[in-house]
C-alpha cells in the first residue's frame, strides 16, 4: 500500500468547519493538501504549517475559477488523489419566504461548486486511472426538513449525483463516497455558513429557526476530529463505502425515515401496482 502522506488531497470549504479541521489534519500527517475558499486569506490566517499547504481563492460557481485552481494544483504538486467538496451554504427559510437569488446562491455552492469540481478533476483522475472523490451531503439529503428547501434540494442532489459519478468512474479506479454526517461540533452554525433569508413572513414564524441552530452551536454530539480521521481512513480502502453515515444521530434519523417511507409506499401500493394497461 502506498504511503498515505504521498496523497495530494484538494478540499473546498477549508476555511472553517470540517474542511479546516481535515485540512490541519492532513498537514500535521505530512500530506500535501490544496485548499480552496472564498477568500484565501481566511485560510492562510488559520494555519501555520504552510510547506505541503497551496491556498486558493476559489469561485466555485464559477467552472472557469474551478479550472483554474484544479490546473494549479496539478501544476504544482504534479497530481490530484483525494477531493473532498465540502463547501456549504444554508439559508433557512420558507420556500414562500427564499428569494430566487438567495435559493439559487445555495445551490450554486452546495450542489453546481461540486459540479464544477468534478468535472475539472475527473480528466486528471482518470488518466491516472485512480483516485477518490468524497462529497459531503449531509442528513439533509435523505429527509427533507422545513425552513431548509434550497439545502436539502442540493444536498439530495449532491446523494444522487455521486451515485450517478460512482458508476461512471469505476472502471478507471476512481472510488466516491458521499458522506451524510449529523451534528458536528464545528463553527458551521455561525454566520457564514447559516444565514437567514432576509425577507420573512410573519405567518410562518411560528418558532424562532434561527434560535433553534444557535442552542446547537457549541453543543453538536459530534467530534469533527473523529470524522475527519474517518474520512482519512476510507482513502486507504481497496473498497470504500459508496454512502456513509456520520453520527449515532445520522444513523437514526435515516434510517427511521427510511422504515416511514417502506410504510408508506406499502400504505399505497393498490396504486402504485394499478398503473399498467389492463390486457399488460
Amino acid at each position: 500500500m502506498a504511503n498515505q502522506n504521498d496523497k495530494v488531497w484538494f478540499i473546498t470549504g477549508a476555511s472553517k468547519g470540517m474542511g479546516l479541521e481535515l485540512t490541519k489534519t492532513l498537514l500535521a500527517k505530512g500530506s500535501k493538501v490544496v485548499a480552496t475558499s472564498r477568500n484565501v486569506k481566511s485560510i492562510e490566517d488559520k494555519i501555520d504549517n504552510t510547506q505541503n499547504l497551496l491556498a486558493l481563492t476559489v469561485d466555485l460557481a464559477s467552472d472557469a475559477s474551478v479550472k483554474s485552481a484544479v490546473d494549479k494544483a496539478v501544476e504544482t504538486f504534479g497530481k490530484l488523489d483525494v477531493v473532498v467538496n465540502n463547501a456549504g451554504y444554508w439559508t433557512v427559510g420558507s420556500m414562500e419566504e427564499m428569494s430566487d437569488k438567495e435559493f439559487r446562491k445555495s445551490v450554486d455552492i452546495n450542489l453546481f461548486g461540486t459540479v464544477n469540481i468534478i468535472r475539472s478533476a475527473m480528466p486528471n483522475l482518470r488518466k491516472q486511472k485512480s483516485g477518490h472523490i468524497i462529497n459531503i451531503s449531509s442528513v439533509a439529503g435523505y429527509a427533507g426538513f422545513g425552513s431548509s428547501g434550497s439545502y436539502t434540494a442540493s444536498k439530495f442532489a449532491v446523494i444522487g449525483l455521486s451515485e450517478s459519478l460512482a458508476q461512471e468512474a469505476n472502471p478507471f479506479n476512481v472510488k466516491v463516497t458521499v458522506v451524510a454526517p449529523g451534528i458536528f461540533r464545528t463553527n458551521f452554525l455561525n454566520t457564514g455558513s447559516l444565514q437567514t433569508a432576509e425577507n420573512l413572513i410573519d405567518e410562518y414564524q411560528t418558532n424562532d429557526k434561527m434560535g433553534t441552530w444557535g442552542q446547537l452551536n457549541g453543543n453538536q454530539p459530534g467530534d469533527p476530529a473523529k470524522l475527519v480521521q474517518i474520512l482519512i481512513d476510507i482513502t486507504a480502502m481497496e473498497n470504500p463505502p459508496l454512502h456513509l453515515l456520520l453520527g449515532p444521530d445520522a444513523y437514526q434519523l435515516v434510517t427511521d425515515r427510511r422504515k416511514a417511507d417502506e410504510q408508506e409506499f406499502e400504505q399505497w401500493k393498490h396504486l402504485t401496482l394499478s398503473t399498467n394497461f389492463d390486457n399488460a
